[in-house]
């Protein structure tokens, strides 16, 4: 052992032993200091922090304990906490040293000793959440919820509290502890309304979004509302968590609380919006949803007249899709995509000056890498969506990412708010592509894209999402392109729509910002699809063995009261008919909708079968079987349900319009090599609904027609679709390089 002269020399040099992890020296100096000055507590202290270090745990109790033994009640406590302060220090150096375990350990003794200091119990749940030890009952199990709500008089730091309330949203979002966490916190946030809100609406839009539970999202909010009530941001987000969690009337009235308490033109656009998608998203308002989406275009109509320049970033992303719904309404796209052209021209000059810096530095450092020779290198493909995983865009688009020629191509995925939950598709994608990135914020993936040297960027989302709007708006990459997702945006930032010759009328150009690029047959093209084994049957839905069973299975969005209404005049005039309905929607309102118009049409409810919704589309497709017929909705046809019935070989009816969304039926059909079906007129409609009912003998000659059409539709090639899209790319990038 060291010996020294005087104890204040052994503490100074343990010190430095003790602050460079030499637990054991250390703690023997401070038994030599003992030995001097054995009525100095402090040495005790030390040592006994020497010894926990070490992992002796028992040891530095009894040391603390035999300090202690003698006191009387007013010592010991002075003593403890000069200890606590000690430990404190150290546990908080360790914090600062990640070393996380350690310092979980040292405030456990803390606790110990101090079981109702809601500052070390708030480091202890921190904790516990980086050392992925966090089950949600910490926040009960420790007591800080109880301590909240019962110490009236507590006093608390509001920047842990706001940390801690932080990683729990983000750790555990769902569990019941952390809802109750927030409202005990919530007395603490009085004096705090703004500081709470930074940390909550983006929690709570990520829990919506990304995580996929709009019911937590909404109950958050619910609670921020008792602070402050009249909160507009989050009025406005909650009637979309409202929406999302199939709390339609509350989604409604919530959009409407939103519109009435917002004055400035941008917040009323949203709003009014925000009204409509709940109308929409519900099914069976379609009276009303007429009525908002008119006074939704005076809106857009007098914001471009006032052509405001200094919106903000989240005015103008609330801007992108304010048009979302106008395709589901009317077919009439010289009229909104005139209107759909302009608004996103104003967003762009929007944009140009909140990112100027972003948009000047992406624009000079692509014409800058365009002046460099590039002889043989592979074109860099980057595909922009939040719809690579199971849904509609990733099961047809999969087969482009399975084909693309990687001698040529080098492929980058960026996904946005990718669920965390398990998903085979999402994880199919990123084991198919050179780099994947997960992503949620627009100038991190702006950045990426322009980092990665993106030949040609492709969207996938259009309006659908609004963080991909923002991000193409930044032009990131010299071409970018809109595919699959939607309807071209209008953005002035892309360069061209791909299309076919039948998905878009000869005269299209003539009203879109994009150059629509055809390819030679059809826009989209798959192997096909998985089926499973049907979980439906005539005999469960109580449906004769030779009756002629009808199906439409589109969400409620795509009902139009037009559409049905014809549908209804087929089963009115086809003896022994059924008609199976399916598709997210209010359950109340969808069947209100269609009693009333059964009502109207003089038809038989009994004639109505409403379907659940299935969770695995293999087995969505295997339950088209029960139908004979498929009514395709107008103005808004199937996409992927078309091309899905198609596959199953069953005939189906569309009603071909003039926009985008009124010909997806129709291109895949033709491509099909099958005419039987495809209307231009409503009547035309109803006859083709009729005849097919009646007649069995076609039906049958369709459905051997497509499933020959297997073998030979371009339709069904996903590998050579994928030949046609490069040939495109190529073309573009080659076009790119020769223009001055």
């Amino acid at each position: 052992m060291l010996s020294l002269t005087t104890p204040s020399q052994c503490h100074q040099r343990a010190e430095k032993y003790f602050l460079t992890g030499n637990y054991i020296q250390a703690a023997s100096l401070y038994e030599e200091a003992i030995n001097i000055e054995p009525d100095v507590k402090s040495y005790y202290w030390y040592l006994g922090l020497m010894l926990l270090l070490q992992g002796q745990e028992v040891e530095a109790q009894t040391t603390w304990f035999m300090a202690m033994m003698d006191g009387e009640p007013e010592q010991v406590d002075a003593w403890n906490t000069e200890l606590v302060t000690i430990l404190q220090t150290e546990a908080e150096r360790q914090e600062s040293l990640k070393e996380y375990s350690i310092a979980e350990k040292i405030r456990r003794v803390i606790k110990e000793i101090y079981p109702q200091d809601i500052h070390n119990l708030l480091h202890l749940v921190l904790l516990s959440i980086k050392l992925e030890i966090y089950t949600g009952n910490d926040l009960q199990d420790l007591g800080v919820i109880e301590i909240l709500q019962f110490e009236p008089n507590i006093q608390v730091n509001f920047e842990l509290l706001m940390q801690v309330l932080e990683a729990t949203l983000d750790y555990a979002p769902a569990h019941p502890s952390t809802l109750n966490f927030l409202e005990a916190c919530l007395p603490y946030c009085q004096d705090n309304t703004k500081a709470l809100l930074t940390i909550l609406l983006p929690a709570a839009i990520e829990i919506a979004y990304s995580k996929r539970l709009p019911t937590v999202a909404a109950q958050l909010c619910e609670l921020y509302l008792k602070l402050s009530p009249n909160n507009t941001e989050v009025i406005g987000q909650l009637a979309s968590f409202y929406q999302n969690s199939g709390q339609f009337d509350k989604g409604i009235e919530t959009a409407k609380l939103y519109y009435s308490l917002v004055d400035d033109i941008a917040d009323k656009v949203f709003a009014n919006r925000q009204i409509l998608r709940g109308l929409m998203s519900a099914g069976g308002h379609w009276q009303e949803s007429c009525s908002v989406n008119q006074r939704q275009e005076s809106l857009v109509a007098e914001l471009i007249e006032n052509n405001p320049t200094q919106l903000d970033a989240v005015r103008i992303v609330r801007l992108f899709n304010a048009f979302f719904f106008s395709p589901y309404l009317e077919d009439n796209p010289k009229k909104h995509r005139s209107l759909q052209n302009r608004l996103l021209q104003l967003c762009q000059a929007n944009i140009v000056n909140y990112a100027k810096e972003q948009v000047e530095k992406y624009f000079h450092g692509n014409l800058g890498r365009k002046k460099t020779t590039r002889i043989n290198n592979k074109i860099k493909l980057g595909y922009l969506s939040h719809c690579l995983r199971s849904h509609s865009v990733g099961w047809l688009a999969r087969w482009l990412f399975q084909y693309h020629d990687r001698e040529k191509f080098q492929i980058h995925a960026y996904f946005i708010n990718t669920n965390p939950e398990f998903d085979p598709l999402h994880e199919w994608y990123l084991s198919n592509v050179d780099k994947a990135y997960k992503l949620s914020k627009t100038f991190e993936l702006a950045e990426q894209i322009y980092q990665d040297e993106i030949d040609i960027l492709i969207d996938l989302d259009s309006i659908t999402l609004d963080i991909t709007c923002e991000v193409v708006s930044l032009k990131p990459a010299p071409i970018q392109v809109t595919w699959l997702g939607f309807d071209a945006s209008g953005s002035p930032s892309i360069d061209y729509f791909i299309a076919d010759p039948y998905v878009l009328p000869e005269s299209a150009q003539e009203y879109y910002t994009e150059k629509i690029w055809r390819l030679p047959q059809t826009y989209i093209g798959v192997d096909g699809f998985e089926v499973s084994v049907p979980t439906i049957t005539r005999e469960q839905l109580d449906i004769p063995h030779d009756a002629v069973v009808y199906l439409c299975a589109q969400r409620g969005f795509k009902r139009h009261l037009d559409i049905t209404r014809l549908q209804l005049r087929i089963l009115k005039e086809v003896p022994n008919s059924y008609f199976l309905i399916k598709g997210i929607s209010d359950e109340e309102s969808t069947k209100a909708f269609f009693e009333k118009l059964a009502e109207e049409e003089g038809v038989d409810t009994s004639k109505f079968r409403f379907l659940p919704i299935v969770v695995a589309e293999s087995v969505h497709r295997a339950n088209l079987g029960i139908a004979d017929v498929v009514l395709d909705t107008y103005p808004y046809n199937g996409a992927t349900t078309t091309l899905e019935t198609l596959w199953m070989c069953i005939p189906m009816v569309t009603r071909v319009g003039e926009q985008f969304a009124a010909r997806n039926s129709y291109t895949m059909m033709i491509n099909a090599g099958i005419t039987e079906g495809i209307a231009w007129t409503d009547e035309e409609y109803v006859e083709w609904g009729v005849r097919l009912g009646k007649d069995e003998a076609l039906r049958q000659q369709i459905a051997w027609k497509l499933k020959k059409s297997r073998k030979t539709s371009p339709l069904w090639n996903g590998k050579q679709f994928t030949r046609e899209m490069e040939k495109a790319y190529e073309q573009m990038w080659k076009k790119y390089l020769e223009e001055e």
